[in-house]
C-alpha cells in the first residue's frame, strides 16, 4: 500500500492560530483589501447568484459583505473556527475546506478570501468545490501568493545558517500564479483567469512584522516546524539582515504579501468554447501581410 504523503500544514494547529488571533482582536487590514477586491470583481459580473458559499475566509467580514448584495442571496459560511455573526441572512458552521460537506451541484457562487493557501490538498478542494458547484456556477477567490514575505524568509535563513549552520521551515511555501492556473483547470474549471496583487506594508522592524503575522492568525503552522523555542538571539540577528536589505530610507522595513485572484466556472452548454483547429476563416498570413514573417520558425 502506498503511504499518506506527510502533510504540508498543522490543519489544528491553523485552527488554533486563527480562534488566538480572533480572540485578541484580529488584525484585518489585508484581509479587508482582498475582501475589497472580490466584492468588485463580483460586482462586475451581470448575474444574480441566489446561492452563496463563503468558503473558510477568516472572519465573517466577506459572508456579511455577501449577504448585503441586492438582490440578497442565501449565504452559507463555512468558518475555520466559531465566530459572532453580524447579519441574521448568514447561516454558518465550522467545517474542513478539505473535506466539503456540501450537496452537490446546490451553489452558484463559492467565494473565498485568504484560506486555500493553507490546505494540504488543494487539487481534492477545488475538485469537491466545483461539485458543490451548479452547472455555469462561479468559483471566485484570493489566495497568498509566492513572493509572500519573502523578505522575512530570507532574513530568517541568513539568520539561522549563519547561528546554527542550517535551516529549519518557518514561512510556508506559497503556490505561483502559473501553478494556480494549471490547477484550477485539472479541477474542471472552465474559463479560468489568475492574477495576482502584490501589496507591500511597511513596519518599524521585523518585530512589528512577526506581531501582526499573530494577530492575523499566520503564524508558522507548517507541519515540520520546530517545536522548541526559538532563541531570541536568531530572531535579533534576523532583524540586523531585514533592516540591512530590506529598509527604506526613513528606516521602515517592507513586508511583501502577494494577493493571487482566482476564478472559474462550472462547464455549462452555453459557455463560449475555443475554435477547432482548422476552423479559421482567415489565413493568418493575409491578416499580417507580405514579409512579416509569420511562418511558425521565424523563416
Amino acid at each position: 500500500m502506498t503511504p499518506l504523503p506527510t502533510p504540508l500544514f498543522d490543519r489544528r494547529a491553523t485552527r488554533q492560530r486563527l480562534a488566538r488571533a480572533a480572540a485578541s482582536g484580529a488584525a484585518d487590514f489585508l484581509l479587508a483589501h482582498a475582501v475589497r477586491d472580490l466584492v468588485e470583481r463580483l460586482g462586475l459580473i451581470k448575474r444574480e447568484f441566489p446561492r452563496i458559499l463563503d468558503l473558510g475566509t477568516p472572519t465573517p467580514l466577506l459572508a456579511e459583505r455577501l449577504a448585503a448584495l441586492s438582490p440578497r442571496p442565501i449565504v452559507v459560511r463555512l468558518a475555520p473556527v466559531p465566530a459572532t455573526l453580524g447579519s441574521a441572512l448568514l447561516l454558518s458552521f465550522v467545517g474542513d475546506e478539505e473535506a466539503l460537506p456540501l450537496r452537490a451541484g446546490h451553489h452558484d457562487l463559492a467565494v473565498s478570501a485568504l484560506a486555500l493557501h493553507q490546505v494540504n490538498d488543494l487539487p481534492g478542494t477545488l475538485v469537491q468545490l466545483r461539485r458543490a458547484l451548479k452547472p455555469d456556477g462561479l468559483f471566485l477567490g484570493c489566495l497568498l501568493g509566492g513572493r509572500t514575505l519573502e523578505e522575512l524568509r530570507g532574513a530568517l535563513a541568513v539568520a539561522e545558517s549563519e547561528l546554527t549552520g542550517g535551516i529549519s521551515p518557518r514561512v510556508a511555501p506559497f503556490a505561483d500564479v502559473r501553478d494556480l492556473g494549471a490547477l484550477m483547470q485539472r479541477a474542471g474549471f472552465a474559463l479560468p483567469v489568475v492574477d495576482s496583487e502584490p501589496v507591500v506594508v511597511r513596519y518599524r522592524d521585523l518585530f512589528a512584522l512577526m506581531a501582526d503575522l499573530r494577530a492575523m492568525g499566520a503564524t508558522n503552522t507548517l507541519a515540520a516546524r520546530l517545536r522548541k523555542p526559538t532563541p531570541r538571539c536568531l530572531f535579533l540577528r534576523a532583524a540586523e539582515v531585514y533592516a540591512e536589505r530590506f529598509s527604506d530610507p526613513d528606516g521602515r522595513v517592507r513586508a511583501t504579501f502577494e494577493l493571487v485572484f482566482v476564478s472559474g466556472w462550472v462547464p455549462h452548454e452555453s459557455q463560449q468554447k475555443p475554435l477547432a483547429p482548422g476552423s479559421a476563416q482567415v489565413r493568418l498570413a493575409d491578416v499580417l501581410g507580405p514579409g512579416s514573417g509569420s511562418s511558425p520558425r521565424g523563416e
